[in-house]
């Protein structure tokens, strides 16, 4: 499993917050008494319990090494589910915030090379990625696209502190990114690292269906289209620490029926994208449903993300 072992869930204090961008606003946390807050890495992310049924996760992309502050951006979405429009109008200097983390799905693995691409708000776990492979002395490129340049957060500071690295292709100036001239053709010892919508990231896999297993990383913000089920009825769960065995019907998820028998499981999502009910399955199939785990990590068949994901046999054995 990827999950952070010490995640831990305070209430933090809004200590600052700016608008590097047109709809776009960071806020920086810190602890109230002015404790450290847990280490992290590049690609790490929080859940910011907005309200007792509002929970939204946000990358960290501020500087790993202060343990002082925890930063996130967040881009308001008029049409989205009240989240981002909560984080704009209720956080502000002062306002007091629960915070669960951090947790890494999307970290950073060493390379001599990398590829970065980000679309829009996908910059936030891209920004201490740059800071880090710079840091560790590897080559990088990123290709940053968003609606228009005023759109685009961190834009300026990026172009100013790597002018020889950094292309910015806004929409409305360039139209899409010219993918195929990114990542035509694959590149020894380059890992292509990759955040922002739905069909950017589609299109960026398509690219790279030829380049090395495993050389792709993306992270969603948003569920990846999933198939039929493997499974057309119902299935067994038998969990291995309670020594209870439920079933689960084909309308209900694992995460449901496992709490509903009064098993505690931390979640947040309820789609495959945050990570959060990660569990270890001990033994069977799974048919994996989730928008996180690699093609690897996917057969290597001993994780699953309960929120989503289901059997693909008749009985399956949790760690729960």
């Amino acid at each position: 499993m990827r999950t952070v072992p010490d995640e831990v869930e305070v209430d933090l204090v809004v200590h600052e917050r700016r608008e590097p961008a047109a709809g776009v606003v960071t806020v920086d946390l810190r602890d109230p008494s002015g404790a450290e807050l847990p280490a992290w890495a590049a690609g790490a992310h929080i859940d910011l319990v907005l309200t007792d049924d509002l929970v939204r996760q946000y990358s960290l992309c501020g500087d790993p090494g202060d343990r002082t502050t925890w930063r996130v951006a967040v881009l308001r979405e008029p049409d989205g589910r009240g989240g981002s429009a909560f984080a704009h109008d209720k956080l502000q200097p002062g306002a007091t915030v629960r915070v669960r983390g951090p947790r890494n799905h999307f970290p950073l693995v060493p390379a001599p090379r990398y590829v970065f691409i980000a679309g829009g708000i996908g910059i936030t776990p891209i920004l201490p990625m740059l800071a880090a492979a710079t840091a560790a002395g590897a080559d990088w490129r990123l290709t940053y696209g968003g609606r228009s340049a005023a759109s685009m957060a961190f834009a300026d500071e990026l172009c100013a502190a790597h002018p020889d690295r950094v292309v910015l292709r806004p929409q409305d100036e360039y139209g899409l990114l010219d993918l195929d001239a990114i990542l035509g053709e694959p590149a020894a010892d380059t890992l292509v690292y990759c955040c922002g919508p739905g069909p950017l990231l589609d299109a960026v896999e398509q690219r790279c269906a030829r380049w090395p297993s495993g050389a792709l990383h993306v992270e969603r913000f948003a569920p990846k289209e999933q198939g039929a089920p493997v499974l057309s009825g119902a299935f067994d769960v038998e969990l291995a620490v309670t020594g209870t065995t439920l079933t689960v019907p084909v309308n209900r998820s694992v995460l449901e029926v496992v709490e509903e028998a009064g098993v505690q499981v931390l979640s947040s999502c309820r789609e495959g994208t945050c990570g959060t009910c990660e569990t270890t399955v001990l033994a069977g199939q799974v048919d994996h449903r989730d928008s996180l785990l690699t093609e690897e990590e996917r057969s290597a068949n001993d994780t699953m993300f309960i929120c989503v994901s289901r059997a693909a046999c008749p009985t399956l054995v949790l760690e729960l």
